[in-house]
């Protein structure tokens, strides 16, 4: 396993309550969720098999965050436009996919290609 950690931080708060408002939330009106990271790797409340599939074929560690616990976790980072996908390296993370590149992606395929070239595997 590679050293480097990636990390997902989700437009979304923290806890069951919220989990379970979120997952109406995608069903009535998935065009106003605001996690599209939630959106392309999650079904109504579970991670989708193929995510789950391609997190498993990457060689770094993951972390998963929501909103309040990246913050607790990483109080420096403060004004980070959620959700975005970082790589610690060691020296502390570095933004590896951007709200703004996240927000458009189609499909979880697409997601999948863009995190390949990131890390240098497509």
């Amino acid at each position: 396993m590679s050293a480097d950690r990636l990390l997902f931080v989700y437009n979304a708060h923290e806890g069951l309550g919220h989990a379970l408002l979120d997952a109406v939330h995608k069903m009535v009106a998935p065009a106003s969720y605001p996690c599209s990271l939630c959106a392309l790797t999650y079904g109504s409340v579970a991670m989708k098999r193929a995510w789950k599939a391609f997190l498993a074929s990457l060689p770094q560690s993951k972390a998963f965050y929501h909103r309040e616990d990246f913050a607790r976790a990483y109080p420096a980072i403060g004004d980070l436009a959620l959700p975005a996908i970082l790589i610690d390296r060691g020296g502390g993370p570095e933004l590896l996919v951007a709200a703004a590149e996240l927000d458009p992606l189609p499909d979880l395929p697409a997601l999948i290609a863009l995190l390949d070239a990131r890390l240098g595997r497509a």
